[in-house]
């Protein structure tokens, strides 16, 4: 069984990829947590933990990882400093660990809009320009990556059902169930193409969905 590190493993999107990846067969998650008292959650699942801060060093919770989901973040909200400290400079760091530690792939839950950053409205440029940057070092590092960006996040259901283009003329949510589903499926070796899109909550199965789209590049509605 491949270790998977997951960083941002407290977050909402974090705890449901460690619920996912530890009933996979193939996969044993490792969570990455800042402090012991965020440890129970996953004890109760059986997820080993790992401690880790972004703004620190974390390198020890890269020892014996076979691949790595980045779903950490700071929030569209939170202050300038906080966000390139987390979303860009704690994700550079990572990717560079990651390659340190010959990680056989990283896939990074980035964020719509990041592609085009600088056009962006200024309450959401900082965050997404902080995305953008990890993003590029991260498709520049050497690594086999993916890179999703999803549109708004809901705490609605899983439904296994998406849709996915390399980038979206329109506006959409998509549950973070479903998102998680994605970043685990793109562990997947077999998986061939440019692993950078969009997604958005839709009518196709997911496998079925990504796969029309890296074999294709085009919109998979």
């Amino acid at each position: 069984m491949e270790k998977i590190l997951i960083i941002g493993a407290n977050g909402k999107t974090g705890r449901l990829l460690a619920e996912q990846l530890s009933a996979h067969p193939d996969y044993l998650p490792v969570a990455m947590i800042r402090d012991r008292s965020q440890h129970s959650f996953f004890e109760q699942m059986g997820v080993k933990t790992v401690i880790g801060d972004l703004e620190k060093d974390f390198s020890d919770a890269f020892e014996g990882i076979d691949k790595v989901i980045f779903a950490a973040g700071s929030g569209s909200k939170t202050g300038k400093e906080k966000t390139k400290l987390v979303d860009e400079l704690g994700a550079i760091k990572s990717i560079d660990l990651a390659l340190k530690h010959q990680v056989k792939k990283y896939v990074m839950l980035s964020s719509r809009g990041a592609e085009n950053a600088e056009k962006a409205d200024e309450s959401m440029q900082h965050y997404l320009l902080a995305k953008k940057e990890a993003d590029e070092h991260l498709k520049s590092s050497g690594l086999p990556y993916a890179i999703v960006r999803p549109g708004k996040l809901t705490n609605g259901p899983y439904t296994g059902k998406i849709k996915a283009a390399p980038i979206f003329n329109e506006k959409g949510e998509i549950s973070r169930a479903d998102v998680a589903a994605v970043l685990v499926h793109m562990l997947d070796p077999s998986l061939e193409g440019l692993q950078v899109f969009e997604i958005l909550g839709g009518k196709v199965d997911i496998p079925e969905a990504i796969h029309l789209f890296l074999k294709s590049g085009q919109p998979v509605v």
